[in-house]
């Protein structure tokens, strides 16, 4: 299976948690140059606003880099107006400004010739109980896409949920209350990124939430990385978790997925640029390593239900 790899601009810039500054910051255009630089890139994933610029003004050198968008990221959880929520917050002029962003990005993908933007409410959620009206707060954020929504069909809206950061409780946690919320909103271009590192902190099987996605017609979009489940940290792939990771891998092959797979992968140690691009490496030799296991090989251990028999067999693989 070939993947078409896309790289979030942000993991090859600087980024910072409560206590370091890892990496060095550079500017939109100086992470252009070095996305071309990467093999097996085949595309970007830029942020609106933050590097398209609120007047849409990024998009000359995002077309002067030749290089295709995946999706538009829309970020609606770093500037401070979203401090009480975006799509959820209780000030209705914030919520439409919100929904304004995922409006002005969709117009901006379809300039920029891509497909879908992505979105993660992050700042939409709570912290501690009786801090936020849930009746309101669903209503609100439903009100929200379905605007979005009906502003252009062609355009694909996808949420990446996740179950927590930078709220102790995000509203859109996990697969299946997400594909809920999208059935609320009701709109068929309205669906879903998956980010195996997020469904993996959401105690969630990446393999099983992508067959179920699917089978609802709403897997837009997939995002890779790994964590410990508990935190997201961000990690290169199946670096903690291999087995689940190879299993995502197969379903994406039983699916017939042959959309764009970006890589949420942020190295605290060493080059970032070095990171990304053994992270497209280490998807290819994933790829290879379902090849040598076999399709057939793999459906009779599935069939056979015997985990002593399936782990005997996987790890001699690796051999």
């Amino acid at each position: 299976m070939s993947y078409k790899n896309s790289i979030l601009l942000g993991t090859i810039g600087g980024y910072r948690d409560r206590f370091h500054q890892f990496q060095v910051d550079r500017t939109f255009e100086e992470r252009l140059s070095i996305a071309k630089s990467i093999p097996r890139t085949h595309g970007v994933e830029p942020v609106y606003p933050q590097d398209l610029g609120h007047d849409g003004s990024g998009a000359k050198a995002m077309k002067e880099s030749g290089l295709a968008v995946s999706a538009v990221n829309v970020n609606v959880k770093t500037e401070d107006k979203f401090r009480d929520g975006s799509f959820t917050n209780p000030d209705a002029a914030i919520r439409q400004e919100a929904t304004q962003y995922l409006i002005t990005a969709m117009d901006l993908a379809a300039d920029l010739g891509a497909e879908m933007i992505t979105v993660c409410p992050l700042i939409d959620g709570w912290d501690y109980a009786f801090q936020v009206d849930h009746i309101k707060q669903w209503r609100w954020m439903i009100e929200c896409f379905q605007q979005a929504a009906a502003h252009r069909d062609d355009i694909k809206i996808c949420i990446e949920y996740k179950a927590y950061e930078s709220k102790n409780h995000i509203i859109l946690p996990s697969m299946g209350r997400t594909l809920h919320f999208c059935d609320r909103v009701g709109a068929k271009h309205v669906g879903v990124t998956m980010d195996v590192g997020h469904a993996l902190i959401a105690g969630e099987s990446p393999g099983a939430e992508i067959a179920v996605a699917n089978e609802a017609g709403r897997l837009f979009y997939i995002h890779f990385n790994d964590n410990d489940r508990g935190a997201d940290w961000d990690m290169l792939p199946a670096s903690v978790h291999l087995w689940e990771t190879l299993e995502t891998l197969h379903y994406m092959r039983e699916i017939g997925y042959d959309g764009w797979v970006a890589y949420d992968v942020f190295t605290r140690s060493g080059d970032n640029v070095e990171a990304i691009a053994s992270t497209f490496e280490i998807m290819e030799d994933l790829d290879s390593l379902l090849d040598k296991i076999g399709k057939d090989k793999i459906q009779q251990l599935i069939k056979g239900g015997r985990p002593q028999n399936t782990y005997r067999d996987l790890i001699k693989a690796l051999l």
